[in-house]
């Protein structure tokens, strides 16, 4: 029995622009995305399967837009007692508007940050990149998308590295460690100390393999996602539920790991 659902992996659009951020992200995957990317249509989706919390967030593509995404989270955080929200930065800020901007994230009561290298327009491993990892790590949860089939900006074997680099940094791995580089995730992430969401995962993996990715990288580091606006969440929940897990491994993963990892009381 299903007691609770953290939705641990949520992006959200003010409402002028959901339609056509939403059409980007589905032509730069060429995947149909089910759903607007509003507010009010995640809470009603969630709402169907009995989700508690979402995690919620968006990326900034230039540093002119960090400001007004961050703006934008907070104030549908203060609005929805349901919404943990998630900042973004961007590397081309420096140093110091990096720390500025933290400084602003952590009073608009922000609980972490998020990073999509490919539409963000940075690699992981660039030296840009470590001034952002050290003003972050100790202090906030970083959401990176990882993976991908046309680029090497987010690849698991550089992610191992930047963990060894940075080893105060929590980083949730999005995609069970990395969107159609499941494999490499395997060779490189298992075990380490780094979680991973089940977002965008559970639809291209059958449910042997992503069992066996979740036991061998252990169930205390896994957390549900469902990557709104591009699944349907009664069809995520579905996906998850074929995994052979059992009835306490699949509360962690739905919600007790994200609400330990948040401090986030239900």
């Amino acid at each position: 029995m299903i007691t609770a659902i953290i939705d641990a992996h949520a992006h959200i659009f003010p409402d002028k622009i959901a339609l056509k951020a939403v059409k980007a992200i589905g032509d730069y995957y060429n995947i149909p995305m089910v759903a607007s990317g509003t507010v009010s249509e995640l809470l009603h989706r969630g709402e169907n399967i009995g989700v508690r919390k979402y995690i919620v967030h968006s990326t900034a593509t230039t540093v002119a837009q960090v400001p007004v995404i961050n703006n934008f989270i907070a104030k549908e955080t203060a609005l929805h007692n349901e919404f943990i929200g998630f900042g973004t930065l961007h590397p081309d800020q420096g140093e110091e508007g990096i720390k500025k901007e933290l400084a602003r994230i952590r009073e608009l009561n922000l609980k972490g940050i998020k990073l999509h290298p490919e539409f963000q327009g940075f690699a992981i491993t660039d030296d840009a990149m470590k001034p952002l990892y050290r003003a972050i790590e100790g202090k906030f949860p970083v959401l990176i998308h990882m993976g991908d089939e046309n680029k090497n900006s987010s690849r698991p074997d550089d992610l191992a590295r930047i963990l060894d680099e940075f080893p105060r940094l929590t980083i949730i791995a999005a995609h069970l460690g990395g969107y159609r580089m499941w494999d490499i995730a395997e060779n490189h992430l298992l075990g380490k100390k780094v979680f991973f969401d089940t977002s965008s995962s559970l639809f291209a993996l059958n449910p042997a393999e992503a069992s066996r990715i979740i036991r061998a990288h252990g169930v205390d580091l896994v957390l549900f996602g469902t990557d709104y606006p591009m699944w349907d969440h009664t069809e995520e929940l579905e996906r998850f539920m074929k995994l052979d897990l059992t009835d306490e491994e699949r509360e962690k993963i739905l919600w007790k790991n994200a609400a330990k990892l948040l401090d986030i009381t239900l």
